[in-house]
Parts: structure tokens; C-alpha cells; sequence
């Protein structure tokens, strides 16, 4: 038998009534590993236990307080006989600890002090016990700095998984609202919680869900996007499948549309499913201001975020291939401010389209106090001089300013990420085929979204396709007591979430 199958059975062999014994165990198990802590104690005069953790995991300040001070206090001395066996009164004395287990598996041990738990091993037993006293340094509650609202909460998600499962609880308190612990990573052993509505959300999706992260097999998982990767219906696509968000309003408020969460310990942002195409469109702040200005901000928001992907494309498209569509003045003046250019309208198109995006990604990489000084200054000089230079025309720096201005109001990054990358292919075909090229290109777009689904729910739904009650919330945003009906139907279970007849005004209506 070999040295590492060795190890392993005695790994997993029950915990040992000799404490020596269980001591060699877990030496052997960590061993090289210099964080771990072995305190042996002495307590009731006769009794010895073995205090096992990981330095700097586990709460060294609550551990002295709360465990050692308990166990030192002069209690009753320890005497033979089965009511007073040691793990019996290991666990009476451990009755102030929040969340105590006893075990008698060696690898359910080590598995705790992993997980920055204590572990409590006493001589003449063959029970350990395993004290939550988790300890170490996290980041605070803080607001989202990509997620940023005038009027909603100001908290968001942080990397502890039981903060922001509590966070949620806080805007939730129902008993409908579950929450299931699933362990992914065979090295990492990362919690993932899986959170819904009983009742509410679609039993197909919750099912599908825990079908799909069940079957994951993975040695690490250091962030949701481990997960996303596994879970998406559609690997190859540009358009993202699961949405992610770092508020807790955003989560609570898609946990009552139907949908599932998806939390992963490490990671401050949690999962949304199933996702479509027109949450591009929706941010926060649509749900706290009057929906009269939300409506025009979202109008707003899509031509900008469609002009984004269309606009150097019209560009090249009419400048190259159609210029009797543009007014005689107007093109006077793109001709006059061409003249000289030595590149096709297309080649000018992508190398500014290239700069910019370079430009872009320098500013989010440099550090933050002299990240956007250097883009705003490298593009301010090196168009400048690019006109000057006579190497690009000033209309087509207007252009990409409009277009990279645009393409940053989308609420959700990744989904801003797929109009950028696709302007690159819409340029090309305009610049080889003109409007006719760009006209295939958005039939080939549409019909690639048609095609997508998240979860069994098509991507581009309420509206292809159409459903008429769902409509509220998409294109424009409804009144909140006009939305009354749950969205993601799809079956008879069309439920009310907002009893009709509340419209203001005394007109009489009785709520039902």
C-alpha cells in the first residue's frame, strides 16, 4: 500500500479514544502547514482536551473568552460513568457557542478546521466537537461602486456568504424564502447557495439550478464566474446568460419576479437567474425615482446603448458606399474634413474604435488616482494630434467619442462588453457591404437572439415571445401599483403579486 493511500484511509478512519492517537492523526494531516494551532488543556483537574485551529481563521479573542474561560471556571470535576462521558460535558459547557456539532469522523474534523472552525478533542472519547468560531478580517458593508443609486440603500454585498445571505433576509422576511448550502471544489470546498421563493419562483428552474451546479467538478471555485461558466446555456455567445448584481435590493426584488439566486462564498457578487436580453436597459434607480422620468431615462438608455453599437457603422456605411443619403452642406463637410485622410472610412473607423478601447482598459488597470486622468488626457491628446497629423478626420473622432460615451451607460457590464466587441464585426460589414451589410449583420444578430435561452426562458422574452402582461417592465416602467401580475409565467400559474384597484385618484375602486 502506498504512502498516500495510507494517509488517506487513516484520514478517514473514526476519531480514536486515545488522544494521542487523534493527535498524530491531524499532525500527519497538516503536516508542513505552519498556521495550524495545537493548544492542549488541562480542565475539571483530571480531564485533558486538545484544542485544535487554524491561526488567523479562527476568533483567538472569542475562543478565550467564550470556550477557555467556560472550561477553567471550576466546574464540576470530571468523574467516570456514562452521564458524565467527556463529549457529554464538552458540549453542556459549549451551550454558549452559537453553533456547536459533535462528530465522530476524523475527516468531518479536519473539514472544520478548514472551514476556520475549532475543533475540541478530549482523552477517554471518541467525539469531537466543533465550535463555529470564525475570526478572521472581511471587508465591511460598503455601496456598490458599479451598482450606484441617488435614491435606493447604500449597502452591498461583501465576500462573507453569511453577510449577504443576511442581507437579503433583512428585505425578505418570509418563511418562503429558502436557502440550500451546496459545496463546490474539491480543493477550495466553496459554500454555494442556492435562494428562492417557495411557491413563487418556477419549480422547473429551481430544479435545473441545483441539476446544473450538482454536476460541477472543479478543484477551485474563487468567484461566481466559476459557476456562471458551468451553468450558461449557451458557452459561446457574447450576450451573458446569468446576470450579477452586488445589491441586495436587486436580489430581493428578482427573488419576487420568479427567480433564482445564486450566492458563492468569497465573491461580493451574487447570480440571477434565469437573465434576458432587456435587464441591459434596467438599473436600480428606474424602481426609486417616478416612473414617468424612469421611462424617459430608459428610452434614453436604449437609444444610447443601440446608437453605441450602429453609429460608426452608419458612419462608414453612408460616407462610403451612400453619400446622396446626407445633405449637400453636411457632406461638403465630411469631404472637406476627410480630405487628406490616407485611410478608407472603415481602416479610420477600427483603428479609432482599437485606440479607444485601449484607452478604456488603461484607465480601469492604472491605479484609480491617476487612472482617469490619464485616459481623459490620452484621448483629448492623442486626437488632437491624430487630426493634426491628418491620419484621422475630426467627424470621425466625434463619432467614436458619442459611441464610447454611449456604450458606457448600459447599467450592466458584461452585457455593455457584447455591444462593444460586436461593433468590430457591424464596422466590417458596413465597410464591405454598406447599409446592406449592416442590415444582414442585424438580421444574423437577431436571429442569434432568438435562438438563446437562459433556464428555458427565451432570452429575448416578454417579447419575442410576446407576452402582453409582462410588458410593464420592459420597454417603458409602469406604475408600480399597475404591475400586479408576476412576471416568467408561462403557465396557468399567472399569480398577482399586487391586488388590483390601488390606482390613486378616488376613483373608486375597491381593492380586491
Amino acid at each position: 500500500m502506498s504512502a498516500e493511500t495510507s494517509s488517506k484511509s487513516e484520514i478517514n478512519a473514526p476519531i480514536s479514544k486515545s488522544l494521542d492517537e487523534n493527535e498524530q492523526l491531524l499532525r500527519d494531516a497538516f503536516r508542513n502547514c505552519y498556521d495550524i494551532v495545537f493548544r492542549p488543556i488541562r480542565i475539571f483537574g483530571q480531564l485533558n482536551i486538545l484544542l485544535v485551529y487554524m491561526d488567523g481563521l479562527a476568533d483567538a479573542k472569542t475562543l478565550d473568552n467564550s470556550l477557555l474561560k467556560i472550561l477553567m471556571s471550576g466546574a464540576p470535576l470530571y468523574e467516570s460513568g456514562e452521564q458524565n462521558d467527556p463529549h457529554l460535558i464538552l458540549e453542556q459547557q459549549l451551550a454558549s457557542i452559537a453553533k456547536t456539532i459533535m462528530t465522530e469522523k476524523m475527516n468531518d474534523a479536519i473539514e472544520g478546521i478548514l472551514s476556520a472552525q475549532v475543533v475540541i478533542l478530549s482523552d477517554k472519547s471518541n467525539h469531537a466537537c466543533i465550535a463555529d468560531l470564525k475570526g478572521f478580517e472581511q471587508r465591511g458593508i460598503e455601496e456598490p461602486s458599479n451598482e450606484i443609486t441617488i435614491r435606493g440603500p447604500k449597502e452591498g454585498f461583501t465576500e462573507n456568504i453569511n453577510v449577504n445571505t443576511s442581507l437579503v433576509r433583512r428585505k425578505i422576511q418570509s418563511t418562503k424564502l429558502k436557502m440550500e448550502s451546496i459545496t463546490v471544489g474539491n480543493l477550495s470546498k466553496t459554500t454555494v447557495v442556492i435562494a428562492y421563493l417557495e411557491g413563487i419562483a418556477k419549480d422547473s428552474v429551481i430544479e435545473e439550478v441545483r441539476k446544473r451546479i450538482n454536476h460541477i467538478q472543479i478543484d477551485t471555485v474563487l468567484g461566481g464566474n466559476f459557476i456562471e461558466e458551468f451553468i450558461e446555456d449557451h458557452p459561446f455567445t457574447l450576450f451573458p446568460q446569468v446576470q450579477n448584481t452586488e445589491r441586495p435590493d436587486i436580489v430581493a426584488s428578482y427573488l419576487a419576479e420568479r427567480k433564482v439566486a445564486i450566492f458563492v462564498d468569497g465573491s461580493p457578487f451574487v447570480l440571477i437567474v434565469p437573465c434576458s436580453f432587456w435587464s441591459a436597459f434596467q438599473s436600480a434607480d428606474d424602481y426609486y425615482e417616478r416612473f414617468i422620468y424612469a421611462t424617459l431615462i430608459r428610452w434614453l438608455r436604449m437609444i444610447l446603448i443601440i446608437g453605441s453599437l450602429f453609429l460608426p457603422s452608419i458612419y462608414v456605411a453612408i460616407t462610403t458606399f451612400h453619400p446622396q443619403l446626407l445633405p449637400a452642406n453636411f457632406l461638403l463637410s465630411i469631404t472637406s474634413a476627410r480630405e487628406g485622410v490616407p485611410f478608407p472610412a472603415v481602416i479610420e473607423a477600427l483603428l479609432m474604435e482599437f485606440l479607444f478601447e485601449g484607452l478604456r482598459e488603461a484607465g480601469i488597470r492604472i491605479p484609480r488616482p491617476t487612472g482617469s486622468a490619464i485616459s481623459i488626457v490620452g484621448a483629448l491628446v492623442i486626437g488632437q494630434a491624430a487630426v493634426e497629423a491628418g491620419i484621422v478626420s475630426a467627424p470621425m473622432v466625434i463619432v467614436v467619442s458619442i459611441t464610447g460615451i454611449a456604450s458606457l451607460i448600459t447599467p450592466r457590464y458584461s452585457m455593455g462588453i457584447a455591444f462593444r466587441v460586436l461593433r468590430f464585426p457591424m464596422l466590417i460589414f458596413s465597410g464591405m457591404f454598406g447599409l446592406y451589410g449592416m442590415t444582414m449583420a442585424t438580421i444574423f444578430l437577431y436571429i442569434h437572439l432568438t435562438n438563446l435561452e437562459s433556464f428555458g426562458v427565451p432570452y429575448l422574452s416578454p417579447i419575442s415571445p410576446l407576452s402582453r402582461t409582462e410588458l410593464k417592465d420592459v420597454l417603458i416602467r409602469a406604475p408600480r401599483w399597475a404591475m400586479n401580475t408576476l412576471p416568467l409565467s408561462g403557465s396557468k400559474r399567472n399569480k398577482l403579486r399586487i391586488p388590483k384597484g390601488q390606482k390613486p385618484g378616488g376613483e373608486g375602486d375597491e381593492v380586491s
